[in-house]
């Protein structure tokens, strides 16, 4: 049976050591496909507002932070071997805008995220952006895990 060939991955990016499995992970599948790998990362402007209440600079802090990790993530991308890495900045619910928007917007077939990222409050009373990336996406989905993910289940 063929495997199935993707030759566009999106990789959602927040920072966190899951979602740098992920990333590691779709360099690894863009390699093996030739496929082209568009790195994204959502600033959560929910987050944000509410934070910006008390310190203005909150917004210029996250847009710096997102541009420093799309490149340093590129840059690893090319060197790995990727031929073609785009990056994306996105804002709003990175659980709405990665499935609903960024994989449209890129013709994605394929998206790649960690299984728990930063926002841990968020996932708690409302479910992970992975959850909701399997929900919405009009694409595959691989939701990769790592080691501390499988240690917080045990311990639940």
């Amino acid at each position: 049976m063929p495997r199935e060939q993707y030759k566009k991955i999106v990789v959602a990016v927040d920072g966190s050591h899951a979602s740098l499995k992920a990333f590691k992970k779709a360099i690894e599948v863009a390699k093996r496909n030739a496929g082209d790998l568009v790195i994204a990362h959502v600033v959560d402007t929910k987050t944000i507002s509410t934070a910006e209440t008390y310190d203005q600079s909150m917004i210029n802090r996250s847009e710096s932070y997102a541009s420093k990790l799309l490149s340093d993530y590129k840059d690893e991308a090319l060197h790995a071997g990727v031929k073609n890495v785009e990056t994306h900045i996105d804002y709003g619910s990175p659980k709405v805008r990665i499935p609903k928007y960024v994989a449209k917007m890129f013709h994605a077939d394929l998206i790649m995220c960690g299984a728990t990222g930063l926002n841990a409050v968020e996932r708690f009373l409302i479910g992970s952006v992975s959850e909701n990336i399997v929900r919405y996406a009009p694409c595959d989905v691989l939701v990769v895990r790592s080691h501390e993910d499988e240690k917080e289940e045990k311990e639940s």
